[in-house]
């Protein structure tokens, strides 16, 4: 795979995860637009996003043939770790977009750029911490 498909492929994860993120936190806001709703919607957009992101990567993106539910517990939850800074850029990104603008255009925009930013970061770290036994992925 070339370093051309392999980011539109990595892209179109990305646009999939942030679909699903979104669309998780519009039926959470859905329920409960109150602050306590937005603090759920954010937390539970975010998880499912990870989960398909990671199941996404690991089968196209890295080719990481890992089996086991040992062995893959313990690889997603480094992944999960190399997300927390990369979450962080997204939330602080999302939320100041809502503090500033208060409409629900504004703070998805402000997650897709947060999001954006974060998955660049998040390609660097797993390429170098996480899929380290790929050899379709070679370490800088």
């Amino acid at each position: 795979m070339t370093r051309l498909s392999l980011l539109g492929l990595y892209v179109v994860f990305a646009v999939i995860a942030t679909i699903a993120n979104l669309l998780t936190q519009r039926i959470v806001l859905f329920m409960n637009d109150g602050a306590a709703g937005f603090t759920v919607a954010v937390f539970m957009g975010t998880l499912i996003g990870l989960m398909i992101k990671y199941f996404l990567d690991k089968r196209w993106i890295f080719r990481d043939l890992t089996a086991g539910t040992a062995a893959n517990g313990k690889k997603f939850a480094l992944y999960s770790a190399m997300g927390i800074f990369t979450t962080a850029i997204f939330w602080i990104t999302e939320t100041a977009f809502w503090l500033q603008w208060r409409t629900d255009m504004m703070r998805e925009l402000g997650a897709v750029i947060g999001l954006m930013i974060g998955y660049t970061v998040k390609y660097q770290l797993d390429r170098r911490f996480v899929f380290t036994n790929s050899a379709f992925v070679k370490p800088v």
